[in-house]
């Protein structure tokens, strides 16, 4: 299963957000940080916004922030939301011509119960559960990577 660009630009969005929770964000820092289509991502802001996930601030000086708490967005609801379909195979797709294994075959029943288990584990998350990847074992990471995102940003050891 792979997840569509959407999604990932969701969930990046998501993670910068909660990684720069003192101050008001751009859409373009965000764009910049990941090297993706200013545009495309307005739309996703634009739905994060309508969702309730995100509160945007019209002006000068505004710019984006999370509107509640990481430990209270939970990852399965955003990738239900984003996602079209969870179709692993032709035969979850009621629209198209029925299978001539249809009677015998046990493939979308597995396919089902591996969905549902992938969707299990992205439900026990939340977004603070992202922000908290475990340390390398050899001690690398000192920093989290939305420490590393954005030079000269007060969150990121200086002001803009």
């Amino acid at each position: 299963m792979r997840l569509t660009a959407y999604t990932d630009y969701t969930l990046r969005a998501l993670i910068f957000l909660a990684g720069n929770r003192e101050r008001l964000v751009k859409i373009q820092d965000i764009a910049d940080q990941h090297g993706i289509s200013k545009n495309h991502l307005t739309k996703v802001i634009y739905q994060l916004g309508l969702s309730g996930l995100i509160q945007t601030v019209r002006g000068r000086n505004g710019g984006l922030r999370l509107a509640r708490e990481p430990e209270a967005i939970n990852i399965g609801a955003v990738v239900r939301g984003t996602e079209t379909d969870f179709f692993m195979a032709a035969c979850f797709d009621a629209g198209r011509e029925a299978c001539p294994y249809a009677e015998c075959c046990g493939l979308k029943g597995l396919l089902g119960r591996a969905t549902a288990a992938y969707l299990a584990v992205l439900d026990a998350a939340s977004l603070a559960d992202l922000l908290a990847p475990p340390q390398l074992a050899s001690g690398e990471l000192t920093q989290q990577p939305w420490q590393r995102m954005l030079p000269g940003t007060s969150h990121f050891g200086g002001g803009r």
